[in-house]
């Protein structure tokens, strides 16, 4: 089904800039009423304003650092609270190019805190929330990065919070099966937006131009899979064979993983 006209209230996060901002542009487009959730409270309202105008649409303004606590209760409680709400889209995120031995400690704790943590929650109240009435979307944004270690990037804990993305939102596709809820996994590249500059700019810019798209392609893609009903989108993946190969071969590995028996290779003679 077309997700056109008015669908009730899109709640985004990381909505000040780059990939939530534009999903906030193409949601309110399609008649979504938002709900606009980053730390800075000076873009949001101006992005809140020009939504409003350009679209005739609600456009709210909720900030909040999801790096905390306080910031990721004071948005699991709107979406609680608020009956309008029938989509989150949970795209707020950071990474940072350095080594696990060069990353400082609070950088782990915030970029696990934002990445996991509040993805997690805010899926959970969503969730809770949507089964209740039988209807509604989750759209996570993980990334290739985590499904293999990337060459010559080192990006360790930003990959493996997605990777975790990945996994989590699997599992939840299948919580949810039969209740009228969606949830969606968004599996963007390289993508060209703000969070560029914020990981690492320079070490970036060797990436090719061929491997590295634009914000808005990004986004239209998404748009694109949602309306096509495709439970992972993957905007920069041409062949989709290669997700269903690896999503059988990780389900041959997970029931090879369980066996009373040690492997033959470890020589126990049982």
């Amino acid at each position: 089904m077309k997700l056109s006209g008015n669908l009730g209230t899109a709640i985004v996060t990381g909505a000040s800039s780059g990939i939530g901002k534009l999903f906030a542009d193409r949601l309110a487009a399609r008649g979504y009423d938002l709900v606009l959730v980053a730390r800075r409270e000076d873009r949001l309202r101006s992005i809140a304003a020009d939504l409003q105008s350009r679209f005739s649409v609600r456009a709210d303004v909720l900030v909040a650092d999801l790096s905390e606590p306080a910031g990721v209760a004071s948005v699991s409680d709107r979406i609680s609270s608020d009956s309008s709400v029938s989509m989150l889209v949970n795209n707020a995120g950071y990474s940072t190019i350095k080594t696990l031995a060069q990353t400082p400690d609070e950088v782990i704790a915030n970029m696990i805190a934002l990445n996991i943590t509040a993805l997690t929650t805010l899926s959970k109240a969503a969730i809770v929330r949507f089964t209740e009435r039988g209807a509604g979307t989750v759209v996570n944004v993980g990334s290739g990065a985590g499904f293999a270690p990337f060459p010559g990037i080192g990006i360790p804990v930003y990959a493996s919070t997605k990777a975790y993305v990945f996994l989590l939102t699997k599992y939840l596709q299948n919580e949810v099966d039969g209740t009228g809820v969606s949830v969606r996994l968004v599996l963007p590249g390289a993508v060209v937006s703000e969070g560029w500059e914020v990981a690492g700019g320079a070490e970036l810019e060797p990436l090719p131009d061929a491997i590295v798209m634009t914000t808005e392609d990004c986004v239209d893609a998404v748009m694109s899979g949602l309306d096509q009903g495709e439970p992972v989108i993957a905007p920069s993946l041409a062949d989709l064979t290669l997700l269903e190969a690896y999503d059988s071969a990780s389900g041959t590995l997970l029931q090879s993983m369980f066996s009373a028996q040690p492997a033959t290779r470890y020589g126990l003679g049982k």
